[in-house]
């Protein structure tokens, strides 16, 4: 990214504090997470936020982590109304029924093992990769599988940090 603030982060580093966490959780739901980017603020570049973001990724506690995870929806079922969880699950727009019918019975299994939602980076993923990632992760141990969303989580709050930075007004949000 360029070493001038876009209008986006500019706005992001001289909004409110509530303003600001709002936003922040718009993108990551873990108050542990948001309150340690809030606190960094201002931020230099896109680049410097990333790093921020991602050096609290790597701290969060097993319940953050869940806090996390409680903001998103199941694959498959974003969440009505929401631009950015059907942005983000567009591959599976156009599954099948019994791609979808399938993908319910995995995330349903996965939740019974691990306790939460199915954490994957859906951008630009088909409906196949998707239910190929979670019969795949199905397999792994709790540990493993915390590891695994930890990445999955720090690849989508890059994604919604650069909406959130490159975005020149309030409305654009959602274009």
């Amino acid at each position: 990214m360029t070493s001038t603030p876009t209008p986006g982060l500019t706005r992001f580093n001289t909004s409110q504090d509530s303003a600001a966490l709002a936003a922040l959780r718009e993108v990551c739901a873990s108050s542990a997470w948001g309150s340690k980017l809030l606190a960094q603020r201002p931020y230099a570049t896109a680049e410097e936020l990333f790093t921020a973001s991602d050096a609290a990724l790597a701290e969060l506690t097993v319940r953050d982590l869940e806090e996390a995870m409680a903001g998103h929806p199941p694959i498959g079922r974003p969440k009505p109304g929401d631009p950015t969880s059907a942005r983000e699950q567009r591959g599976m727009a156009g599954a099948s029924e019994a791609l979808k019918a399938e993908l319910l019975e995995l995330n349903l299994a996965y939740q019974e093992k691990f306790g939460h939602v199915f954490l994957i980076c859906a951008t630009g993923a088909t409906g196949e990769q998707m239910r190929d990632a979670v019969k795949t992760r199905i397999g792994n141990t709790a540990e493993e599988e915390r590891e695994i969303v930890r990445t999955e989580l720090g690849k989508i709050n890059r994604i919604r940090l650069t909406r959130l930075v490159e975005t020149a007004e309030e409305g654009d949000k959602d274009r």
